[in-house]
């Protein structure tokens, strides 16, 4: 049983074989579980009635019932929705618990629904991680664990080991017939083949946790372009210092910054200049440049209001960062006609369209926010992280066990080379190919773990253990 939240609309789950005994004792109407089952052929049924807190009081509640198999636990599982104050609720709660029920543990449900065969281990994990998503880009990837796929892409390749130790061990097992199996040269070859789909599952593959952490954006530019007043503008907040005077930002200053389909972390730094001064000026504008090379996405900020952008463009060299936003600040400053030309001079100068804004009269700040956000989405649609053809999502766990089976596949390959000529049979029974069937075997196992129900019970309480109460 999992507990309500404390709010006005209550929702008390219960699962497991006694579920309907115990609905019998405190919900009316009585439960009709035939009828449940053959309504309108569907094994769901919403119920109205009423249920008892105590001896004296009994409230409304709805009660949706599902019925083993179909349920999400593969038990017989049952919905009571109320609405009620939280002392009610408490006194509901304390009812059900005297009647033989017990609160579930974490992520008990979903550790039924793994244990009864409804979902895959990967498929559990993936509920886990929708639950905790902090940013759109976490919560697509999970949905990507959910949605099966990498279950699908490991069956394939355990049937297909499957197939080759099958072989392998027949010809051990028949080492006194003269049948032939399988030659070295074919094993060679079929493990090759299962090897390079398992790196290729690695290689197009989304990590999971890559994109646990926001991306991050970073604001450049050359000293006073403007970027301090950007940053605290697209905030909201004032976070970094605005100053006339150059080089007022020494340090990366960061804040979080709230988008229309993600969030991400948005940074600014020193000023950037073609040649530094002094070491205090080499060693702000080094920091500058590694913070913006592992940004996802940088804005490049140039003041409109200047006569010279010579020195802005040599700047902007310094990135070597293909996702750029040019931006061109101060745009309040200048008349109509005056920013039109000059942003015909600054765009045929860097062969690229720069976007006035100004952070006096918010000109252009709600296109920017937009343009980030946008910006943000396209890079994760193009790294396969959204959309139905795009690759699997992978933890570390699923990794580890990826690598450790291409690790033994790897082994096995080189023993077929090593011990045996181009083409030969498998010497039946011989002590190098007992030792090849074991690699294959622990490949085997290595896979079947990502997924399956032979895993350690050590392994299965460290990922049910982080889910909250009732999921």
């Amino acid at each position: 049983m999992s507990s309500p939240a404390p709010q006005k609309r209550v929702i008390i789950r219960i699962s497991g074989p006694n579920t309907i005994d115990i609905l019998q004792q405190t919900f009316s109407p009585p439960i009709s579980v035939k009828r449940a089952a053959t309504d309108e052929g569907r094994q769901t049924r919403l119920v109205a009635g009423s249920i008892a807190v105590d001896d004296e009081l009994r409230i409304d509640a709805q009660l949706y019932l599902f019925l083993a198999p179909h349920s999400y636990t593969g038990d017989n599982l049952a919905e009571i929705h109320v609405h009620t104050n939280p002392a009610v609720a408490e006194a509901l709660m304390n009812d059900l618990l005297a009647k033989d029920l017990r609160m579930a543990g974490p992520g008990e449900f979903t550790a039924r629904a793994y244990l009864n065969g409804k979902i895959d281990l990967a498929q559990a994990e993936a509920v886990n991680e929708i639950v905790v998503s902090s940013n759109t880009f976490q919560l697509a990837a999970a949905e990507q664990l959910l949605s099966g796929r990498l279950g699908e892409a490991t069956e394939k390749v355990r049937s297909s080991l499957m197939d080759c130790l099958s072989l392998i061990e027949a010809g051990l097992d028949f080492s006194g017939e003269d049948i032939e199996f399988i030659t070295c040269s074919q094993a060679v070859e079929r493990l090759t083949e299962i090897r390079n789909r398992l790196q290729q599952l690695l290689s197009a593959s989304i990590s999971y946790e890559s994109v646990i952490d926001l991306p991050a954006v970073g604001i450049a530019g050359a000293p006073n372009a403007g970027k301090s007043s950007l940053l605290n503008k697209l905030l909201g907040r004032t976070r970094s210092i605005v100053s006339d005077q150059r080089k007022t930002t020494r340090d990366v200053l960061t804040g979080e910054l709230e988008l229309d389909h993600c969030r991400c972390v948005l940074f600014d730094c020193a000023g950037l200049v073609s040649s530094p001064n002094n070491i205090l000026d080499e060693l702000a504008q080094a920091a500058a440049i590694e913070a913006l090379q592992n940004a996802s996405l940088v804005v490049f900020c140039i003041d409109i209001s200047k006569t010279s952008f010579s020195e802005d463009i040599a700047i902007r060299d310094l990135l070597k960062q293909k996702a750029v936003i040019p931006v061109a600040t101060k745009s309040d400053l200048l008349t109509a006609q005056v920013l039109a030309n000059r942003l015909f001079e600054l765009n045929e100068l860097s062969a690229a369209d720069f976007l006035p804004i100004s952070v006096i009269t918010d000109t252009g700040i709600e296109q920017l926010r937009d343009t980030i956000d946008r910006k943000l989405v396209d890079s994760r649609l193009g790294s396969g992280v959204w959309g139905p053809g795009s690759a699997v999502a992978l933890t570390a766990r699923h990794k580890r066990a990826v690598n450790e089976a291409i690790e033994n596949i790897t082994s096995a390959i080189d023993e077929f080379k090593a011990g045996t000529a181009e083409g030969a049979l498998i010497p039946s029974g011989a002590v190098p190919w007992e030792i090849t069937a074991m690699m294959l075997r622990a490949a085997y196992h290595a896979i079947s773990d990502i997924d399956q129900h032979h895993i350690d019970e050590q392994i299965l309480e460290q990922i049910f253990g982080r889910f909250c109460i009732g999921k």
